[in-house]
């Protein structure tokens, strides 16, 4: 039986991951990659999210990642790793990491006990996740964390991200919904990414994106204006609960007041980043 208030795992979660994308979205990591001669931003991503799985083909981080188009994997992988390998990959990222939290949070919030407290509790978290059918955390564990304490939160934020995202594709894989329905009635609750963004950044063309909806209309999951229906909404929330069930454990370990206190830290830094612009305005929502 869980000791912890209801979703609040969920909660710290969404604390989190937040802080961990802000890398994707940060000038710093293409400049990174282009001293290293990799300037396509497709490539950028792919490259330094899969690194940790080594120089895999396009088929296992379609697998890994689940929502994007196979096609656009396959036009950057495995191709990249004949301009930089793996091991150049991570160093890369964790560099634009570093400079990406100095910039949006500012040298005193990394040099503060807030989060040297942070990273202990995130890493305390990180105990109790494990690794088997779960490819991208298991892949994340094998790295050694960083010593400087915002590194080591960041480091953490991206093991209980893939954790609970390993997670997060068995639920949706038992719910049947493909990668993109799960893009779209994702983005039907209005917490989901921005059409506009998904089609931009996971290769799907406007007829999928259109093709999509119109099954999940036949299935009952939206209405005829595209938004959730009552089924839908059941649906999601679902997905969410099996999800959490499934991520319970590093949260568990942690215990009510560390989830707490760790929410609590990862909301202010979350706010401060978001404040500096380390996110798209436009990032989420249904339009």
């Amino acid at each position: 039986m869980s000791t912890l208030p209801p979703r609040a795992g969920r909660r710290c979660h969404n604390a989190l991951n937040p802080l961990h994308s802000s890398v994707y979205f940060s000038p710093d990591l293409g400049e990174e990659f282009r001293g290293l001669g990799v300037d396509d931003d497709g490539r950028v991503y792919f490259a330094a999210r899969a690194a940790a799985l080594g120089a895999v083909g396009a088929g296992t981080v379609t697998a890994a990642f689940y929502n994007f188009d196979h096609r656009l994997v396959a036009r950057h992988l495995p191709a990249v790793w004949s301009d930089i390998t793996p091991a150049e990959a991570l160093d890369a990222r964790l560099r634009a990491a570093d400079s990406t939290l100095r910039r949006v949070l500012g040298e005193e919030a990394l040099a503060s006990p807030e989060m040297a407290e942070a990273a202990g509790l995130a890493l305390r978290a990180t105990e109790a996740c494990t690794r088997h059918a779960r490819p991208l955390y298991a892949a994340h564990a094998d790295l050694e964390a960083p010593e400087q304490p915002h590194l080591a939160y960041w480091h953490a934020a991206t093991l209980l991200r893939e954790h609970r995202g390993d997670g997060h594709l068995a639920a949706l894989l038992t719910a049947g919904l493909d990668p993109l329905e799960a893009l779209v009635s994702h983005t039907a609750t209005g917490k989901g990414m921005a059409p506009r963004w998904i089609l931009a950044t996971r290769g799907w063309r406007r007829a999928d994106w259109d093709a999509a909806v119109e099954r999940l209309r036949g299935r009952g999951v939206l209405d005829a204006e595209g938004e959730l229906t009552d089924a839908g909404t059941a649906l999601r929330a679902d997905l969410e609960e099996a999800t959490d069930r499934m991520d319970a454990a590093p949260y568990e370990h942690l215990g009510a007041d560390g989830v707490a206190r760790l929410t609590d830290l990862s909301r202010g830094f979350l706010f401060a980043a978001a404040s500096a612009g380390a996110f798209p305005p436009d990032l989420v929502g249904k339009g």
